[in-house]
C-alpha cells in the first residue's frame, strides 16, 4: 500500500505549510528530510520560451516521484527562462521548487531582491552557487559580475532569514523563511580538501547539499567516511547527484568537456559492452542509487537526467528508494478546465474584439 504524504495546505496548494518547531522554512523538502525519509529531487530543463505550458509540461512528468524540483539559473552560463520565473510558475501550481541562485550574473542588490521575491512567491528552498564562468556558455562576451560567491551568498541568505536584515544592516519587515542549500563535488581535486569545503559551506549556512554526478561509488564512500568523522552529517543533509548516461560516446564527451565530472573507465567499458547502451545507462543509474542509499549519512538523491527526464520516474520506481512512500502529486481539480477555458477566452476572443472595437472607434 502506498503511503501518501500530502504535506499540503488545506487552504490552497499554492500556500505555505504551517510552521514546525526547529524548521526554518515552511516547505515540503525540509519536512521530508527532518522526518528521516529518503528524499528525491530532480532538475527541470528550463525552456527557451515565454510559454508557461513549456514549464508545466516538463514538471508534470515528475508528479508523485520527487520531493522538490531544481529551477536552474542559467546553468553552464547559457541563457534560458529565469530561475525566478520558473519558480513563480511552479509555486502557483503547488510544486516545491529549489530556486538556484548563481552569482555570475547579478550583484548583491539584485540577489537580495530575488531572495525576497522568491520567498514571497512561496519558494522555501534556495540553492546558492557561484556559477560557471561566462566563457563556458553561448554568450562568452557577457560581462560577469561575481559580486558574491557561494559562501558569501549563503551568509547573505542566512543573515536575511535569521537576523531579518539586508547586508546593509537595514531591517526587513518580514524575513524570508528558507531552507538553504549548496552544491558539493567530492570528485574534484584536491580530493582531501572536499570534506573541509563542505564544512565551510555548513558554517556559512548550508542545511542541505546536492552533489555533482556520482559515477565512482568507492570514491564517494571515502568522501563520506571523512565527512562523518568530521561530524558534518549531523549538521547537513547530503543528497547524492545521479543520472543516466545515454551512451559510452556521451560519457567520453562529458568526461573530456565538462569540468568537475569524474567518470571511471569501468563505467565507459560497461556501456560499450551493452547491446542497448541507453538502457544500460539507466540501469547503471539505478545500481548507483542502490549503492549510495546504503551509505551512512546519505539523506537522498538528486536525479539529473538532462534530455532524459522521462526516465526519472522509472529510475526512482525501479530503485525502490521511496519504500512505498509517494511524494506530493498535483491532483487535477474540477476548476482547472474552467480556468483554462476562461484564460483562452481572455487571450484570444476578448483581445480580438477589443482591437476591432478600437479600430471602429478610431474611424
Amino acid at each position: 500500500m502506498i503511503g501518501r504524504q500530502r504535506d499540503e495546505n488545506p487552504a490552497g496548494i499554492d500556500l505555505p505549510l504551517d510552521p514546525l518547531p526547529g524548521h526554518t522554512s515552511r516547505g515540503r523538502l525540509e519536512r521530508v528530510l527532518r522526518r528521516g525519509e529518503f528524499a528525491v529531487t530532480t532538475e527541470l530543463n528550463p525552456p527557451d520560451s515565454a510559454d508557461p505550458e513549456d514549464v508545466y509540461n516538463r514538471a508534470k512528468i515528475f508528479d508523485g516521484w520527487v520531493d522538490a524540483i531544481n529551477a536552474v539559473d542559467a546553468s553552464g552560463a547559457n541563457c534560458h527562462m529565469s530561475s525566478v520565473g520558473i519558480c513563480a510558475l511552479l509555486t502557483r501550481m503547488g510544486y516545491a521548487p529549489i530556486m538556484q541562485i548563481a552569482c555570475r550574473d547579478k550583484n548583491r542588490i539584485a540577489i537580495q531582491g530575488d531572495v525576497l521575491g522568491g520567498a514571497a512567491m512561496g519558494v522555501a528552498n534556495m540553492l546558492c552557487l557561484t556559477g560557471d564562468g561566462v566563457q563556458a556558455g553561448d554568450q562568452p562576451g557577457a560581462k560577469p559580475v561575481f559580486d558574491l560567491d557561494c559562501m558569501s551568498l549563503l551568509e547573505t541568505c542566512r543573515i536575511m532569514r535569521d537576523n531579518g536584515k539586508f547586508l546593509s544592516g537595514r531591517k526587513l519587515t518580514t524575513p524570508p523563511q528558507l531552507f538553504l542549500g549548496a552544491a558539493i563535488n567530492p570528485f574534484a581535486p584536491p580530493i582531501d580538501f572536499r570534506p573541509h569545503r563542505l564544512g565551510k559551506k555548513i558554517a556559512s549556512g548550508a542545511q542541505f547539499v546536492q552533489s555533482q554526478y556520482c559515477f565512482d561509488v568507492p570514491m564517494f564512500r571515502t568522501y563520506m567516511q571523512k565527512v562523518r568523522d568530521l561530524g558534518y552529517t549531523e549538521k547537513c543533509f547530503i543528497l547524492v547527484g545521479v543520472g543516466p548516461l545515454a551512451s559510452a560516446k556521451t560519457a567520453k564527451w562529458i568526461r573530456s568537456n565538462v569540468p568537475g565530472i569524474h567518470i571511471p573507465d569501468s563505467v565507459i567499458k560497461r556501456l560499450e559492452g551493452a547491446q542497448d547502451q541507453k538502457k544500460e545507462g539507466k540501469q547503471l543509474c539505478i545500481d548507483i542509487i542502490n549503492e549510495v542509499k546504503e551509505i551512512s549519512g546519505v539523506s537522498g538523491v538528486h536525479v539529473m537526467a538532462y534530455r532524459q527526464e522521462e526516465y526519472v520516474a522509472e529510475i526512482v520506481d525501479e530503485s525502490g528508494v521511496l519504500k512505498g512512500r509517494q511524494p506530493w502529486k498535483r491532483e487535477i481539480r474540477r476548476d482547472d478546465q474552467m480556468v483554462a477555458d476562461r484564460l483562452e477566452h481572455i487571450l484570444h476572443d476578448d483581445i480580438t474584439e477589443t482591437q476591432v472595437d478600437m479600430v471602429k472607434t478610431a474611424h
